[in-house]
């Protein structure tokens, strides 16, 4: 049963992701309209992902320390203001890049201590049986605002102006802050101790399963190999495969596979999460193999959206796996390292494809990518994720009670 506490967080966080869609799009286009210079946007989106690295696993132990429900709530004010302050200097009509740099640099800098909260929030508003449903929604929520967000994105900037587009996302924040202010999420303290101390536990509870680090590994391959084909598919389906509307196909497909895996996931339970959830990464060998071959594009657009059935299975598999097996006062942080080795695998394909695709042609890299995707079925021969499987979840943060009496300060 999804509690009320829940259904308060999901709808704090539909509304926030809904504006995060937005900005991508309407950043790109506000900054090259402002400058001209595609070396400004990249600027802008490093000033946003380099603090998300650096303090991601500090965003980890803070929301252990404090509630993960306080830290949330500040870092949604924070986001608020920043994009306040980029849609203001939009809606000016001469931006300031190095505003629009600053502004991106502290929203960046507050997703880091966000994104860790929410394995913690979703398990603290959750019991482990309603667990998988409450992860599946969650990821539905992200798919669909991933499909409407550009298109929203797109009328705004074409209307009303690219700072538009930062206000809504303003306005998201500031009605989620007010959501979580409302929300009682059940907490376990984490007994004090030095904030180096904090951080080294963390990692040992990351690197002491033997399912868990072969798994942000294999993980973090996939998300490399993704990258790759976001980069060079585009290059592809314009040069080989019939044109641009080829690629808006494919991306498309896998928007709507997304959403059908995120569905999947709420009824089909497998007896070994992870295996199932490493074993889904390798069908990105799908698409990467066709593009790199330039295969017809019928067959190219239906791979992506099978490839994306298998992430939309995965995710809420995995995160509800986790939520289930990690103590609740190391949730946290032990996401925290998951979503750094997965961030930075993204740059690190988003520089190496087109630098192979120069010396080697963009079919060289895209098929090397299809070969690493094996990495998630080579996970099968560590005993840990083989044998791993969901015996009884950890014990819920609180009592049942502490979810009437928890007032969420």
């Amino acid at each position: 049963m999804l509690t009320r506490d829940f259904r308060v967080l999901f709808a704090g966080r539909a509304l926030s992701l809904l504006g995060d869609a937005v900005v991508p799009a309407a950043l790109a286009l506000a900054v090259l309209r402002a400058t001209g210079s595609t070396s400004a946007l990249a600027l802008v989106l490093g000033c946003a992902m380099v603090p998300k690295l650096v303090l991601l696993p500090v965003g980890g132990v803070l929301a252990d320390r404090l509630r993960a429900r306080t830290v949330a709530l500040l870092t949604d004010l924070v986001r608020c203001a920043s994009q306040v302050l980029a849609g203001l200097q939009l809606l000016g009509g001469e931006p300031s890049l190095g505003v629009l740099a600053a502004a991106e640099t502290v929203g960046g800098a507050a997703s880091a201590f966000a994104m860790p909260c929410l394995y913690p929030l979703v398990a603290g508003t959750v019991r482990a049986e309603a667990r998988q449903r409450a992860n599946a929604l969650m990821a539905t929520a992200e798919s669909a605002t991933r499909l409407g967000g550009p298109a929203l994105a797109g009328l705004l900037v074409l209307t009303a102006g690219p700072g538009w587009a930062f206000l809504l996302d303003a306005a998201t924040f500031a009605v989620s802050a007010c959501l979580l202010a409302t929300l009682r999420v059940a907490h376990v303290p984490l007994p004090r101790q030095p904030f180096r101390a904090d951080l080294a536990q963390g990692w040992r509870e990351v690197t002491g399963r033997d399912w868990y680090w072969p798994s942000l590994l294999a993980h973090a391959v996939s998300n490399l190999c993704l990258s790759v084909l976001l980069v060079l598919g585009p290059a592809v389906a314009v040069a080989r495969l019939g044109g641009e509307g080829v690629w808006v196909a494919t991306v498309q497909a896998g928007a709507v596979g997304l959403l059908a895996g995120n569905a999947l996931s709420s009824r089909l339970r497998p007896r070994r999460p992870v295996l199932a959830a490493n074993a889904l990464g390798t069908l990105f060998a799908l698409p990467l193999a066709l593009f790199a071959a330039a295969a017809p594009a019928p067959w190219t657009v239906t791979s992506y959206g099978v490839a994306m059935v298998g992430l939309g299975y995965l995710n809420p598999t995995w995160q509800t796996t986790v939520q289930n097996a990690i103590p609740p006062t190391a949730l946290a942080r032990v996401t925290s390292y998951d979503w750094l080795l997965s961030l930075a695998a993204v740059p690190l394909g988003y520089a190496l494809a087109p630098w192979a695709a120069e010396r080697w042609g963009t079919g060289a890299p895209l098929a090397a990518a299809a070969l690493l995707t094996g990495v998630g079925a080579a996970t099968a021969a560590v005993p840990g994720v083989r044998r791993f499987a969901p015996d009884r979840p950890h014990a819920d943060p609180a009592p049942r009670d502490a979810y009437r009496a928890d007032d969420g300060t």
